[in-house]
C-alpha cells in the first residue's frame, strides 16, 4: 500500500465498499457526535467523510491538532445509510471508517476560515495567500486557469501554429507603459528591461521564416491596478502569422475562442462569426471602444431638434460646435422622480455640467424641459429615439468628445441600475477601423492614435494623400461583455511605408533607425505580411469563472499598490548588491522625510 494514499478525496465510491484503503488530506471540518467523531478530509480533487469511534486508539490524540492539519487515515469503505447519504459532494454515498491515522502536518490557529466563504481583508487574503488558495472558489479558480492554458496550447498546434519562447531580459521600450529595468552587473550604467509583451520578436520570427507561432507569454508592465487588470506582471496569448488578411486573423480566433468558451462554460456564444463595429461607430453609439453587446441601451445624435430650441443651455452649445447625445431606455416611466435624480448626480460624477430627461407616460409628455420646446422638436427627439409610451430618454450636450465620454459612463451605469444584462451568454465583438492618427489635444500637433506599427488600410497613397486624421488602420480589439481581451493588428512591414508614417507623426528617419532598427533593418532585408494579436490569459479566465476581479484567477498576485505580502517584495536589498550593480539608491524627499521621523 502506497505511504500516503490508495486513493484521493474524491475517487472513493459504492463500488469500493469493503475495501481497505489509505487517504491524506486537509482537515476540513469536524463534529462530534456523542464521542464519534466525523471528520471531512479535503485534498486537491474532493472531500471524504472519515469516521472515528471512540474506543480507536488515537482517538484522544484529536485534541493536539486543528483545521487544515495534514493528516492521513487508513480504514475501510463503509456504505452510508440512505438518509446520511450527502449528493453535494462525489464520495458522498460512502464513508471511511479509520483504523489508523498519522499526522503528517499540524497547522496553528489559522487567521481565516478555509471551510467557509467567510469575509476577509484583501490585505490577509494576500499575506496568506497559499491558505486562501485552499477555498473551494479560488481553488478551482487556478484549476480552471490551468485547463485553459492546456486547451489553448492543444487548439493551437491544432491549428498549425508552433510555441517558441522569447527573451525576458531585453531592451527597455520607447512606447507603452512604464518599463521594469533590470541593472547590469557587468555593464556598468546600463539596463536590460522586461518585456511589455514579445511585440519585436514575434514579428522578428516572422521575418525568419516561421509560418504560425504562439506563446503563453509574460509580460511586466509597471502601471496602475484595475478590477481586469494586474499590476506588474500578466499572461498573455501571443500570437503571430505570416502571409494573412486581417480576416484569416479573425477566423483563427473566432475558433479559438468560441470554443474554450463553449468548453468551460455553461454559458452561450451569442454569435459566431463575431459582429464587426468601426471603431467611430462604436463610440458614436456606446461612448467606448469595448462595449458590452449584451446592453440593449445606446446613444443617438439629436442635435438638430436642439439647435433652434428655446432651452438654452443646450442650443447654446449646438451652436458653438457642440453635440446633444440621447439614451432611450424602454419602460421605466414608472421610476421614482429619485431614480431620475440619481442618475443626473451619477452623470455630474463623471464630469457632466448636468443631464436632462424626458418622460412619455399615458399619452404625456413629462420633463423639466419639454416647456422650453417645440411640439416640432419633441416629435423629432421621439423619432430620433423609437420612442414609446412607457419610455423616457436622458440628453447629454457638450462637445462631442466629452459626451462621448460621459454618455459611455451613463449607458453603462444604467444598464447596471436597471439589470438589463444578460448573465448567461457572451458577447464577442471585433471592434475594427481604427483610426491611424489623431489630434493633439495640446500641442494640434499629429500623432499616433494606437499602434504606430500598424499597417494604415490603402498603404503609402493613403498617406500621400489623405487628410491623416481620415486614414484609417488595420488594427482591432476583441472584446468580451464590455472586457477588451486584446489588441492587434496587421504589421506595418514595409520600411518606407513606416517612415512615411512615423514622418507625419513628428519623427524622422533617424528616430525610427534608432529607436527601432532591430524591427526596421530586419524588414529591409525581405519581410513577409505579417499580423497577430495576444488575448489576456488573465482576463479569459476571469470571464469563464465569472469573477469580477482578476486577481481571483491569478494564483499568486500582487495587491493595489504592486506588492506582494506574503513574498514581501519589493524590499530592501543589501548595500553589497547594490555596490555590485553600481547602483545608488536616491529617496525622494517625501520618502527621506518619513524615514527620519520613523527614527
Amino acid at each position: 500500500m502506497h505511504i500516503y494514499r490508495t486513493h484521493n478525496c474524491a475517487e472513493l465510491r459504492k463500488e469500493n465498499v469493503g475495501e481497505t484503503v489509505r487517504i491524506s488530506g486537509w482537515v476540513h471540518s469536524v463534529r462530534d457526535h456523542g464521542g464519534v467523531i466525523f471528520i471531512d478530509l479535503r485534498d486537491s480533487y474532493g472531500l471524504t467523510q472519515v469516521v472515528i469511534n471512540p474506543e480507536l486508539e488515537f482517538h484522544q490524540d484529536l485534541e493536539k491538532w486543528r483545521v487544515e492539519s495534514v493528516l492521513c487515515f487508513t480504514g475501510k469503505v463503509v456504505a452510508r445509510s440512505v438518509e446520511n447519504v450527502n449528493p453535494k459532494i462525489a464520495s458522498g454515498e460512502i464513508e471511511v471508517s479509520a483504523e489508523d491515522m498519522q499526522v503528517l502536518g499540524e497547522a496553528d490557529v489559522i487567521p481565516f476560515q478555509v471551510a467557509k466563504e467567510e469575509q476577509t481583508p484583501e490585505a490577509m487574503r494576500l499575506k496568506y495567500r497559499f491558505l486562501d488558495l485552499r477555498r473551494e472558489r479560488l481553488h478551482k479558480n487556478i484549476l480552471l486557469r490551468s485547463e485553459v492554458i492546456s486547451d489553448i496550447r492543444r487548439r493551437m498546434t491544432g491549428m498549425g501554429f508552433h510555441e517558441f519562447q522569447t527573451p525576458i531580459l531585453t531592451a527597455s521600450s520607447p512606447e507603452g507603459a512604464r518599463d521594469y529595468l533590470v541593472p547590469s552587473r557587468i555593464h556598468p550604467g546600463k539596463f536590460y528591461a522586461l518585456p511589455q509583451a514579445p511585440q519585436q520578436f514575434k514579428q522578428l520570427l516572422m521575418v525568419a521564416g516561421f509560418d504560425k507561432y504562439f506563446q503563453i507569454a509574460p509580460c511586466f508592465r509597471d502601471e496602475d491596478a484595475r478590477a481586469d487588470r494586474s499590476p506588474g506582471e500578466f499572461y498573455q496569448l501571443d500570437v503571430e502569422m505570416s502571409f494573412i488578411t486581417q480576416d484569416d486573423l479573425f477566423a483563427v480566433m473566432e475558433e479559438l475562442l468560441s470554443g474554450i468558451f463553449d468548453k468551460f462554460s455553461s454559458k452561450k456564444i451569442a454569435q459566431v462569426p463575431f459582429p464587426r463595429i468601426p471603431y467611430r461607430e462604436a463610440m458614436f453609439r456606446w461612448g467606448t471602444d469595448k462595449p458590452d453587446l449584451r446592453n440593449p441601451l445606446e446613444m443617438v445624435d439629436v442635435s438638430e431638434a436642439f439647435k433652434n430650441s428655446d432651452f438654452n443651455a443646450f442650443a447654446t452649445v449646438v451652436q458653438k460646435g457642440g453635440v446633444v447625445r440621447a439614451i432611450k431606455v424602454p419602460g421605466i416611466a414608472d421610476k421614482s422622480r429619485k431614480f431620475y435624480d440619481d442618475m443626473i448626480k451619477f452623470a455630474q460624477s463623471v464630469g457632466a455640467k448636468g443631464m436632462a430627461y424626458i418622460v412619455w407616460a399615458d399619452g404625456e409628455v413629462k420633463s423639466p424641459i419639454a416647456k422650453f420646446m417645440k411640439e416640432s422638436e419633441l416629435e423629432l427627439v421621439k423619432k430620433a429615439g423609437g420612442i414609446k409610451d412607457g419610455d423616457a430618454m436622458f440628453f447629454l450636450a457638450d462637445k462631442e468628445k466629452s459626451v462621448v465620454n460621459i454618455g459611455g459612463h451613463v449607458v453603462r451605469e444604467l444598464a447596471e441600475q436597471l439589470e438589463l444584462l444578460d448573465k448567461d451568454v457572451f458577447k464577442f465583438c471585433w471592434i475594427v477601423d481604427f483610426p491611424m492618427f489623431e489630434e493633439d489635444e495640446e500641442t494640434g500637433q499629429t500623432v499616433f492614435s494606437h499602434n504606430p506599427f500598424s499597417m494604415p488600410q490603402g498603404g503609402m497613397e493613403e498617406l500621400l494623400n489623405k487628410n491623416p486624421l481620415d486614414i484609417l488602420a488595420y488594427q482591432y480589439d476583441i472584446v468580451c461583455n464590455g472586457v477588451e481581451l486584446s489588441s492587434g493588428a496587421i504589421r506595418n512591414h514595409n520600411p518606407e511605408i513606416m517612415y512615411k508614417a512615423f514622418e507625419i507623426a513628428g519623427y524622422d528617419r533617424s528616430v525610427v533607425d534608432d529607436k527601432f532598427g532591430g524591427m526596421i533593418n530586419a524588414f529591409k532585408l525581405g519581410a513577409p505580411p505579417h499580423g497577430g494579436i495576444a488575448p489576456g490569459v488573465d482576463r479569459m479566465v476571469m470571464l469563464l469563472a465569472d469573477e469580477p476581479n482578476i486577481r481571483e484567477v491569478i494564483a499568486f498576485p500582487f495587491n493595489q499598490q504592486a506588492q506582494d505580502l506574503m513574498m514581501n517584495a519589493p524590499a530592501e536589498v543589501a548595500l553589497r548588491q547594490l555596490q555590485e550593480l553600481h547602483l545608488k539608491v536616491v529617496m525622494p524627499e517625501d520618502k527621506k522625510e518619513k524615514q527620519q521621523s520613523k527614527k
